[in-house]
């Protein structure tokens, strides 16, 4: 059973891995065996994320870059590949928050733009530059490729006056749909993770609202918050053989949040 974890020769890329719920599942998959590539905007926390891999083992390395510039992407990506010689599963989860709350009527262009170039644009970019080398790998005899987009329960909850965030995620939810059934042929499997109110650098403000803590608390069954280890598990599980046969799934880790 242990074999089907296993992630000896596999190569994954996490996008916002130098920090978070990223570096929690780039720690996983590296403590599996696989060669992991951090990319992040920030060159500082790339390094020190690099070096925590290394420290487990693992063959790592990084790139800094913007996920939301289409070229940026393209390059990180054959650079990674020049760098590992190949790509066997990637992790988008580079976004942005909803930072600037408000109501929806007063919601301007900038903002609504800012939102969904990151946690849209961004995913599409890094999904469409893995899938051109997965495809490709698999019609030349080498079938296989993990494709995991970090959403959100604001994708399925109602996100009052952060509508732009929560709208982001939904459009990750049916774009992992729809690429799920297109790549399944090749042996690509695509899903989507759905976190709940997990304690990152992210949320930091809202964890430190006494207000925020005692209205979220009562409704997380578990009782806490989530951490980035909490999605150690499921990140080698997506990026190993026994994920083959589950594709196109929005899978929520959010402590019984969204069910309460």
């Amino acid at each position: 059973m242990s074999s089907l974890f296993d992630l000896k020769g596999r190569v994954a890329v996490v996008t916002g891995g130098n920090g978070g719920i990223g570096l929690g599942m780039a720690e996983a998959l590296a403590e599996a065996g696989c060669a992991v590539s951090v990319w992040g905007r920030n060159a500082e926390k790339n390094a020190a994320a690099v070096a925590r891999l290394s420290a487990l083992g693992a063959a790592a390395g990084s790139e800094v870059l913007d996920v939301t510039d289409r070229a940026a992407v393209e390059a990180a990506f054959t650079r990674t590949l020049a760098r590992f010689g190949r790509v066997d599963g990637v992790f988008a989860n580079a976004g942005v928050s909803g930072a600037q709350p408000g109501s929806f009527v007063d919601r301007d262009d900038a903002d609504w733009r800012r939102v969904m170039g990151a946690n849209v644009d961004g995913v599409v970019h890094v999904f469409q530059a893995a899938a051109r080398h997965m495809v490709a790998r698999a019609k030349a005899g080498d079938p296989f490729g993990r494709l995991v987009a970090t959403s959100s329960v604001a994708s399925i909850d109602g996100a009052a006056f952060n509508e732009h965030y929560g709208a982001s995620k939904g459009a990750v939810n049916s774009f992992v749909r729809a690429i799920a059934v297109e790549l399944a042929r090749h042996g690509i499997t695509v899903n989507s993770i759905l976190p709940g109110w997990i304690e990152t650098d992210m949320t930091t403000d809202m964890m430190q609202n006494d207000k925020f803590v005692r209205n979220v608390s009562p409704r997380i069954p578990v009782r806490r918050f989530g951490r980035p280890a909490d999605f150690a598990g499921i990140a080698v599980y997506l990026m190993s053989p026994a994920s083959a046969y589950q594709t196109g799934q929005t899978l929520v880790i959010d402590g019984g949040y969204t069910i309460f």
